[in-house]
């Protein structure tokens, strides 16, 4: 005499999402998935709007030294200029050498 069907399921938890899992005990087979609440970015609003102003500000710092960096570009390309300007006059003077002019 077979005694009643015991419907068995087991519930697993996903360590990685934590999502629910379903599973049939006798089966082994999948039944549902619940998906895990959404966590929330923020708690609350003025955590956001923290969080936007810190924003706000690193782009503003960006921007700044950007500005800086293009204010002193002349003076930096003035130094190259000069300093390539005295590498040439050091050089030695005659025809430049090639690559295929060493074969």
């Amino acid at each position: 005499m077979a005694g009643p069907k015991t419907n068995r399921v087991f519930e697993v938890a996903c360590p990685d999402c934590n999502a629910v899992l379903r599973i049939d005990a006798e089966t082994g087979g999948f039944i549902s998935h619940t998906a895990a609440p959404r966590k929330r970015t923020f708690e609350d609003l003025a955590t956001a709007a923290q969080a936007m102003r810190e924003q706000d500000e690193r782009k503003e710092s960006i921007f700044r030294q950007s500005m800086e960096a293009e204010k002193n570009k002349g003076d930096l390309l003035e130094k190259k200029f000069a300093e390539a300007l005295r590498k040439a006059k050091d050089a030695p003077e005659g025809r430049p050498l090639r690559e295929f002019d060493l074969d």
